[in-house]
């Protein structure tokens, strides 16, 4: 059933990438201050690397949560769903695969979309996921 949707629009993935840029800007901004808190407002290097590590695995854990159910909340909301190629939901690899595509390449991947024939993202091209309209 989830291969005969559509590809969703640049205009509608751009949107649902914004409103889960806030959502996460919201999500960091309370697991900072808990690390904040715990560590003491330590200004260590050490301190400060392994926030950013912390940080990282907060966004991984959040979209790659979210992407093996096939919806994160900003998805919903701009009815997009990510599936693989074949059309399933993904498993944790094929996500976290996604997710590091889509951070080693970011930018370029949203450049790529108008370009490709599909016009995916280069990070869903790689992965072999793609992302769908829910609704028509």
């Amino acid at each position: 059933m989830t291969t005969q949707l559509p590809t969703a629009g640049l205009g509608r993935r751009l949107g649902a990438m914004l409103y889960e840029t806030l959502l996460l800007l919201a999500l960091l901004f309370i697991a900072d201050y808990l690390f904040i808190s715990l560590t003491h407002n330590s200004q260590s290097r050490a301190v400060k690397i392994v926030l950013q590590l912390y940080l990282f695995g907060i966004i991984a854990a959040y979209l790659c949560w979210f992407w093996t159910r096939g919806q994160s909340l900003a998805m919903k909301t701009w009815h997009i769903r990510v599936v693989t190629v074949d059309g399933n939901k993904l498993k944790l690899h094929q996500a976290l695969i996604r997710f590091l595509l889509a951070v080693a390449l970011l930018g370029i991947s949203q450049i790529w979309a108008p370009f490709d024939r599909d016009h995916q993202f280069l990070h869903d091209r790689l992965s072999r996921t793609r992302l769908v309209r829910t609704i028509t």
